[in-house]
């Protein structure tokens, strides 16, 4: 199904815990100048808040020139290099100064799904669930770097998108959120239950 409209700032200048589990089935499009559309159907998300609770946050002890992009303004795009390997993309929540994002955490590919196999370095018989099951994956296969650190998700190249009109609705799941030190108690995750496309890694 083709997706439905940009969301407008409204509804990312919410807390990332409403805004997380509305991001699942809805969908990020990637429109380079000179090349295929990319679309992916979001399955799996993360949220982090800026309240001081959580310690998994990036912004939890304040700004940084890293973080910075995670205090606003609401539905931009926070990217990060994880362990110096991995790029990653958060969806900025919450009134400006607040440092509160959804970590995009795993997607199905659902248009130019040869070009994100080639930019994963996967073969044309990759399964789909190879292609964007974790944040790492999703970044490779939608082109998304570090150059696009505060970038707008409310026009332009990169947009994100409400699920279609005639789009079946996803049974959304909860969970521990995965792969962190400190903070992994909390039930931030948020995922397509029993979709063949979510990562695997375990919550906690």
């Amino acid at each position: 199904m083709p997706p439905g409209a940009p969301f407008p700032v409204a509804f990312f200048d919410r807390s990332s815990l409403e805004v997380a589990p509305e991001l699942v089935g809805a969908y990020l499009v990637h429109q380079p100048a000179r090349s295929v559309r990319l679309v992916a159907r979001i399955v799996e998300v993360e949220a982090y808040l800026g309240d001081g609770s959580d310690p998994g946050s990036h912004c939890h002890r304040g700004r940084t020139p890293r973080n910075q992009a995670m205090f606003g303004p609401p539905g931009r795009l926070y990217v990060y290099r994880s362990y110096g390997i991995h790029t990653c993309a958060n969806v900025v929540c919450e009134a400006e100064g607040r440092g509160a994002a959804v970590l995009l955490r795993a997607f199905e590919p659902v248009e130019g799904a040869v070009r994100m196999r080639r930019l994963r370095g996967l073969t044309p018989q990759a399964l789909a669930r190879e292609v964007g099951s974790g944040p790492g994956k999703l970044c490779q296969a939608l082109g998304i770097s570090l150059d696009d650190y505060g970038s707008s998700l409310l026009r332009g190249r990169l947009t994100l998108r409400r699920p279609g009109a005639r789009d079946p609705t996803l049974p959304i799941a909860r969970s521990r959120r995965i792969g962190l030190g400190k903070g992994c108690e909390h039930p931030y995750r948020f995922y397509a239950r029993g979709h063949p496309c979510v990562s695997r890694g375990r919550p906690g």
